[in-house]
């Protein structure tokens, strides 16, 4: 998400950070790059004039032309402006109220709002032990129950039964009824969506909203659809009342334009937001984190979450010990890629990392397919167990029966004792690093680092 628009920031804030003293000439030419980068990426131009204006008058002030590092200084004013422009602070689903607590799901068919239905489901109960009873309402879409149901097995979760005939309010009612017998925490109820906003698609949700008096009425909009994703925002607020938006496909997204305009247009949070089709694929929405993505100050308390989420504690103590003493083998190396699958791949380790966003177009072209870290884990298991602990047994014949049980050749597997070497060298400086209390600059990356990311 946001590529496009963190890649031409970058060359921006770049060449004022080279130049040394700033003249206000300088400040209002770069704002100027900003201001075209920004309608690149689909922000409505409202937001972009009233964000340029903003953060001009503090840009262009002597405590920052007179600043020893007045660069740096602009900088900070563009990525807080973009933190104000976001919503300033995360605000998470409110399910303050005695249970069971409705959450209400709308928007237009094909934003994803079912799908998101269950990962909210999945979300509120791997992360806060909370039972929900997912109620599908869709009397119109083929197989739009059946769809929730599967997804509700999925996941996990408990489903209301489907009864023939009945009404969307009726259904709602009913699900309201059954989880207070049932003991239900949250109750979460999917609404019909349209093609296009209409009146009985918003008397339907009005009517459901008054039945039910959700704590949460959340609006699914695709963030592929860039402004107008603000503008059905906008119509559903005025007719509906939403308390806050769903962003789903912002991994498809590489503007943004959708993410900048909402809060802005609709005064109303991103609470959520979906970055791939996988049911753990929604994460809570942080403006501060996302300014620091834009701008490719990578994102690494998001990275940490994420790892302490998939990592187990005893496997990462192993693997921090060895890392002490300068240890790394293959048995460590196929474990690495294990986790970096858990955590969004490659390319989405690299793009939370700071200055590593700022690599866009080589990230794009380095065939990080994480397909490949599949086949190299087939040639580490193809390894006796003393070949996976010690690389230095690795000769000819060896090589030749490893790659005859993997399906691999001989040249896929120098390629993976060479990225094991790298690693190794890797995590060895950061050891180092570690015991000397220093923390390793992710911008600078070390020395043979393409040798790692796997080619085609």
């Amino acid at each position: 998400m946001f590529e496009n628009l963190t890649e031409k920031l970058s060359g921006i804030f770049d060449g004022l950070k080279k130049r040394g003293a700033l003249k206000e000439e300088d400040v209002n030419a770069a704002l100027r790059e900003v201001r075209v980068a920004l309608l690149e990426a689909d922000v409505a131009l409202p937001v972009v004039k009233e964000f340029i204006a903003s953060i001009r008058d503090r840009a262009v002030g002597q405590e920052v032309l007179k600043s020893v590092t007045p660069g740096q200084q602009v900088i900070k004013i563009v990525r807080d402006g973009i933190e104000e422009m976001l919503g300033g602070k995360s605000e998470p689903l409110n399910l303050k109220a005695a249970p069971p607590v409705p959450i209400l799901m709308i928007g237009l068919q094909g934003s994803g709002k079912t799908t998101t239905a269950a990962k909210i489901a999945k979300r509120l109960k791997e992360r806060q032990k909370k039972s929900v009873l997912l109620a599908s309402l869709d009397t119109n879409r083929p197989a739009a129950m059946e769809q929730l149901q599967i997804l509700a097995e999925q996941v996990g979760v408990n489903f209301l039964p489907i009864v023939e005939g009945q009404m969307p309010v009726d259904i709602a009612k009913r699900a309201m009824q059954a989880a207070k017998l049932q003991n239900i925490d949250v109750v979460i109820l999917d609404t019909a969506g349209r093609l296009h906003i209409n009146q009985a698609l918003m008397s339907e949700a009005a009517a459901v909203k008054e039945a039910t008096n959700p704590k949460e009425t959340l609006l699914v909009v695709d963030a592929l659809t860039g402004q107008d994703a603000a503008i059905v925002a906008r119509e559903f607020d005025s007719k509906i009342g939403i308390t806050g938006v769903v962003l789903t496909r912002l991994d498809g997204d590489g503007r943004g334009g959708a993410a900048l305009s909402m809060r802005s247009i609709t005064g109303k949070p991103i609470k959520l937001i979906g970055h791939g089709e996988k049911m753990d694929a929604l994460e809570e929405f942080h403006p501060d984190r996302m300014a620091n993505r834009i701008l490719g100050m990578g994102d690494v308390i998001s990275l940490v979450e994420k790892a302490a989420e998939t990592i187990k504690e005893e496997d990462a103590k192993k693997i921090a010990k060895k890392m002490a003493k300068g240890e790394f083998d293959l048995e460590d190396l196929k474990s690495q890629l294990q986790q970096m699958k858990k955590l969004g791949g490659m390319k989405g380790i690299l793009k939370m990392l700071p200055g590593v966003g700022k690599l866009g177009k080589q990230l794009k072209d380095a065939n990080l397919d994480d397909r490949l870290f599949v086949h190299q884990e087939a040639i580490i298991d193809s390894m006796t167990p003393a070949e996976r602990k010690n690389v230095r047994l690795m000769n000819a014949s060896r090589k030749k029966r490893i790659a005859a049980g993997s399906g691999a050749t001989v040249q896929d597997i120098n390629k993976l004792l060479k990225m094991h070497m790298q690693m190794a060298k890797m995590m060895k400086r950061m050891g180092k690093m570690e015991k000397s209390g220093r923390m390793p600059d992710m911008s600078q990356l070390p020395p043979g680092f393409e040798d790692m990311i796997p080619k085609k």
